[in-house]
């Protein structure tokens, strides 16, 4: 059921519901999986900015093959319907582990309006969001003005498949996966 949330907000009662077990013992179960390192619980940023923001936490299967078997995705990944949060769950994880990042310096980010963020690394005094999208084409989109303005973002990368970077805008770049840990390698 978690490889179905994969990518998701997390909601305790609905798995609750459908393993006939209380939403505490969900959650529970849930912090099992995650202290094993099984499942990434991405907490929700929030902070005081006028307008109603998702509390509930996001989840991925860390392991993107284990993700895989779990929806019977053998050979038909870029026909799957779960290929961009595919690609997102196994983007999220190389960038937290390249960069270090403990967990409490690690969100996403999303209004009820439906604005998102899908990785929020604060590091030091600095705020950098990431969009992950499997696409070649990448572009600013109107959720990403409103994380930049909102949480008031020293830099959004938007990382996708390929072998490129560029500037969409200032302080929004373009990476692909591969070269932005290269681009950051110290």
């Amino acid at each position: 059921m978690i490889a179905h949330y994969h990518g998701q907000i997390f909601n305790a009662s609905e798995i609750a519901r459908s393993l006939q077990i209380t939403s505490k013992t969900a959650d529970r179960y849930l912090d099992i999986l995650t202290g094993t390192f099984m499942v990434r619980k991405l907490t929700p940023w929030y902070e005081n900015l006028k307008k109603r923001q998702i509390k509930s936490a996001k989840l991925y299967l860390r392991d993107t093959g284990i993700f895989h078997s779990l929806l019977g995705i053998e050979n038909n990944l870029h026909s799957h319907p779960k290929l961009g949060a595919s690609w997102e769950g196994f983007a999220i994880e190389e960038i937290i582990r390249f960069l270090r990042m403990d967990n409490e310096s690690c969100y996403f980010w999303g209004s009820q309006s439906g604005a998102e963020l899908d990785l929020l690394i604060l590091d030091g005094d600095k705020r950098i969001g990431f969009e992950f999208k499997y696409t070649n084409s990448p572009k600013i989109t109107k959720s990403m003005h409103i994380a930049m303005e909102d949480l008031k973002l020293d830099q959004l990368n938007i990382i996708i498949p390929l072998k490129t970077q560029f500037a969409l805008a200032s302080n929004i770049n373009v990476f692909g996966l591969e070269n932005f840990i290269l681009r950051n390698k110290d």
